[in-house]
């Protein structure tokens, strides 16, 4: 098992890399099924910065035309949520009257995500789904049900493919967890 030490805390292997690429092959089947043969261009919004590695595995698989949006929103402060959702970059084109598949990399509280959905309403999407690569069932307090879910994972706090410890970590192809013995 692999360790990472990432400033003062030490991570061990989670979820290795080919069971991710797995369940967003299964996740990505599942976005084209719905998908699959539409007539408008749907926008795929990349929720940075967490979520730019499972946007860009997702967009290889997907099999229709669709535009590519962000947005980045914050709400963790070193391993903890805040509780408070911030804007820190707004979306970065418009979307009235457009699907929008909300691409997160997790979702755990569901605040993140509430946020998002009232944010895509007030610019007028026609219509809003949840992507997410990892759901924590134990920590979504919200009444919240994502769309497409690639995994459900316990609530620990872990990093790599995207996720991060106060911004580091991201560029891990694996998926670690917090480990308790270090």
């Amino acid at each position: 098992m692999e360790r990472v030490k990432l400033f003062d805390k030490t991570f061990k292997t989670f979820i290795p890399n080919e069971e991710i690429e797995k369940a967003i092959d299964n996740v990505a089947e599942k976005v084209n099924a719905d998908f699959r043969g539409c007539t408008d261009i749907p926008i795929l919004l990349c929720v940075l910065n967490g979520s730019i590695m499972f946007t860009a595995e997702l967009m290889k698989r997907l099999e229709f035309n669709c535009e590519l949006v962000s947005i980045k929103l914050t709400s963790y402060c070193g391993t903890e949520s805040t509780g408070k959702v911030r804007q820190a970059m707004g979306l970065t084109a418009g979307i009235k009257g457009r699907r929008v598949i909300i691409v997160e990399d997790i979702v755990d509280s569901g605040n993140t995500i509430l946020e998002l959905q009232k944010i895509l309403a007030d610019h007028g999407a026609a219509a809003s789904y949840i992507c997410t690569m990892l759901l924590k069932p134990e920590s979504c307090r919200k009444d919240l049900h994502p769309d497409y879910v690639a995994m459900e994972i316990p609530n620990d706090f872990i990093v790599g493919f995207g996720l991060d410890y106060n911004e580091i970590g991201r560029n891990l192809k694996d998926i670690y967890v917090l480990d308790p013995e270090a």
